[in-house]
């Protein structure tokens, strides 16, 4: 999303940042007491000074903090603006910083911001709504730019061990010569059926194998969806030229196939992985 795009999504117009900008002239020399008196409030707040590790690491912070604000008081949303924002989102991703610390402090900002364009112009109430308005207006847009930064990371992140997990849960090994096997464990959605698909074909090809036996003994639960998907992958390795076996059919999961009215057509079936290792080697002309 572009500054233009924020600009606008927040309703935020030029003359809004030149009255974020005149407030940032009034309130630059005394920016260092505006952010002393948020850290008075930030150790009233159980928990909060446990990010910091050190007073050089939090001396070093409260610098940046007020090289932050003098920039948001600016009044200019450019690129190397949203830039900085994503950092800090980072960076309050990397520590875990809790939202409602970040949300509280910079309410807690804004009302200090508010108290000293008060009390350095007690005679001009109009521009002090003005700008106040204004900078609530682009903190808005600030915080958005953060909490969105941290929650792109966060997606990221379960995407990343989704697909970790995946690789994981779906181990095609061969067992024998020419016998491939795959225990799936967990759920089975279109998305993992597509990968336990791709990979059991792949193997079969890898490995030229005659047969494919799929264990369901740890699958979660079976409805028609999941039995369909089942199907569709023993169907596709057939095509392979790969004979396939279910196994792992416990009475309940045959029972809620009978139920929904699933066929499983010429696809055989075992209740135990024992019974479908044994015919397996009888497709394959060995017997233990």
């Amino acid at each position: 999303m572009t500054p233009d795009d924020l600009l606008g999504m927040f309703s935020i117009t030029e003359t809004d940042l030149a009255e974020v900008a005149e407030a940032g002239v009034v309130l630059d020399e005394h920016m260092d007491r505006i952010v002393e008196r948020w850290y008075d409030w930030l150790r009233s707040q159980p928990g909060a000074m446990r990010q910091f590790s050190s007073d050089e690491q939090l001396s070093r912070v409260r610098r940046q903090q007020i090289q932050h604000w003098r920039i948001f008081l600016r009044g200019r949303v450019d690129a190397a603006y949203l830039a900085q924002r994503q950092h800090i989102g980072q960076v309050h991703a990397s520590i875990d910083l809790p939202n409602d610390i970040y949300f509280a402090g910079v309410s807690q900002f804004l009302a200090f911001i508010t108290q000293h364009l008060r009390e350095l112009r007690p005679d001009d109430m109009a521009a002090n709504v003005r700008q106040t308005t204004a900078i609530a207006k682009l903190m808005l847009l600030d915080t958005f730019v953060v909490i969105d930064t941290i929650a792109t990371i966060a997606r990221d992140k379960i995407a990343l061990h989704a697909k970790a997990v995946m690789e994981m849960s779906t181990p095609v090994t061969p067992i024998w010569d020419s016998i491939l096997l795959l225990p799936l464990v967990g759920i089975i959605d279109s998305t993992r059926t597509a990968d336990v698909m791709t990979k059991s074909l792949t193997k079969i090809a890898e490995t030229r194998a005659r047969v494919f036996v799929l264990d369901i003994s740890g699958v979660a639960s079976v409805d028609t969806g999941v039995a369909n998907q089942l199907i569709k992958i023993t169907k596709a390795t057939q095509f392979m030229g790969c004979e396939a076996i279910i196994s792992g059919v416990s009475p309940s999961i045959a029972r809620t196939m009978v139920e929904l009215g699933v066929s499983v057509g010429d696809i055989q079936t075992t209740a135990t992985m024992r019974d479908a290792f044994e015919m397996a080697l009888k497709r394959v002309g060995k017997t233990l």
